[in-house]
């Protein structure tokens, strides 16, 4: 049963992940093509998800560094607009952008490993913390590393395994930042009439998730209302709570299918499965 914030790892397993993954990362691109398309972002080449990663990483670790706190001081840094991947401008050598992604995963590594997590820094959460960034870069470094594998080959003989106590954090970081996040200005109000619990078969870990709406106009004036969803504080697992449906597999099936890439095992539905079909709908969109 996943509680807010009782899947978090400790700050040094996190910053482990996120050098063992950025190293793999460069690793496997470094022996792939850089014309080759990637699976899983198709409007990416080889060399435009290195690019990715390391103008990412670049950026993050400028805002833990430079004690960045500010909307103003971080465009002042100039490093995210200058995304090659994204850019008009000449293309560098492919070697040059892999010694550019391993230097900037060691140097984001060495940031966040010599930084305290309760630090305050400029995130695009309510958590404005360095401890967030941590946790996000994780997985952001998890996630691209599974997509240069399968850029590498498309058949999953160049995929390795992901831990699964970081997978079960990366569904919780999914289903509770990434896509049930509220903003401040914002309101999810969930059908908890309509609800599913998710079950991780090889930790044991679940989730009760309901189906839900996002309403409210951000800050440029954009009114929104979207299906969303709802994820409980805590499941009880008692019997007290009756969900209509539930989704199964182990925790590396549903941290990739949360994050819009491909299992290695069929996820199990079972009960309504229309409204399985809305859940997933909603977090269908890979995230990148």
């Amino acid at each position: 049963m996943a509680d807010d914030d009782s899947t978090r790892l400790s700050d040094e397993s996190y910053v482990r992940h996120l050098r063992e993954a950025s190293r793999r990362f460069a690793d496997v691109l470094a022996a792939t093509d850089p014309g080759a398309r990637v699976p899983t972002c198709p409007e990416w080449n080889a060399r435009a998800l290195l690019a990715h990663l390391s103008s990412v990483q670049t950026f993050w670790q400028q805002i833990v560094a430079d004690d960045v706190q500010t909307d103003e001081q971080a465009e002042a840094l100039q490093v995210g607009d200058a995304d090659p991947a994204t850019s008009d401008a000449p293309e560098p050598a492919y070697e040059e952008l892999l010694q550019a992604a391993r230097a900037a995963g060691e140097r984001l590594a060495d940031t966040l490993e010599s930084t305290p997590a309760q630090a305050p820094r400029l995130t695009w959460s309510t958590d404005r913390t360095v401890g967030f960034t941590i946790r996000r870069q994780t997985h952001e470094a998890t996630i691209h590393r599974l997509d240069a594998e399968l850029t590498a080959a498309p058949d999953g003989s160049e995929r390795t395994p992901i831990d699964a106590m970081l997978a079960v954090d990366g569904v919780d970081e999914a289903l509770r930042v990434m896509v049930g996040g509220c903003p401040p200005w914002g309101t999810i109000t969930p059908d908890k009439g309509r609800m599913l619990r998710i079950v991780a078969t090889d930790t044991g870990t679940t989730w009760l998730v309901a189906l839900a709406r996002f309403t409210g106009t951000d800050p440029d004036g954009v009114a929104h209302d979207e299906p969303d969803i709802w994820v409980a504080p805590h499941d009880p697992g008692d019997g007290t709570v009756h969900p209509t449906a539930i989704l199964t597999g182990a925790t590396e099936d549903l941290y990739c299918r949360l994050w819009g890439r491909p299992p290695i095992s069929d996820l199990r539905r079972t009960g309504d499965l229309v409204l399985v079909a809305e859940f997933e709908g909603i977090v269908s969109a890979p995230i990148r």
